[in-house]
């Protein structure tokens, strides 16, 4: 049974009488914009989650815009066993900052690695096509190759462009 909606400030309501928040984003997401008292359980580890320390009380899941949390609804439902009340939040931490509650930023950490692979895979591939333009019809392979590694990546789950990035100095952080 897939778990019911929840606003935000009906969500704050339960947490201030003693329910759990759970962010299922990724550690460099909660790491850079995190609601404050939310437990990181990244979704992708969900089966090595102890999802026990509930210990009965209500558990409210949420993620950036409610997308994760109910596409997979399911499966949190189901790592729960029915063991307490739970939810999600409607249209997540995004939808909880326009709501007026408190949201934390750390600016020093690195934005989402998935950001930063989209914006160097589309620099890329934009260098690529104005030097295809305007140097010479030879460089159309660049965004080729970039068209290539996007399809690999979606095709496999890997992504090397991400694991080359999580090298880079700055993502040292998370």
């Amino acid at each position: 049974m897939p778990l019911p909606n929840i606003n935000p400030t009906d969500a704050r309501n339960l947490l201030e009488q003693g329910a759990v928040l759970i962010d299922i984003r990724e550690a460099d997401e909660h790491a850079r914009e995190k609601i404050p008292g939310a437990l990181n359980m990244p979704l992708s580890k969900l089966h090595e989650a102890d999802l026990a320390l509930h210990q009965g009380r209500p558990v409210i899941f949420h993620c950036k815009s409610g997308g994760r949390t109910t596409t997979n609804a399911q499966r949190l439902s189901q790592a729960l066993s029915g063991a307490c009340e739970a939810y999600v939040v409607e249209g997540g931490i995004d939808a909880w900052r326009r709501a007026g509650l408190p949201v934390a930023t750390d600016r020093s950490q690195p934005i989402e690695l998935q950001r930063q692979v989209q914006i160097l895979v589309g620099s890329i591939a934009f260098i690529g096509v104005m030097l295809g333009l305007y140097a010479a019809p030879v460089y159309f392979v660049i965004p080729g190759f970039i068209s290539a590694g996007l399809v690999f990546a979606g095709v496999t789950g890997l992504c090397p462009m991400a694991r080359l990035l999580l090298l880079a100095p700055w993502n040292k952080r998370v």
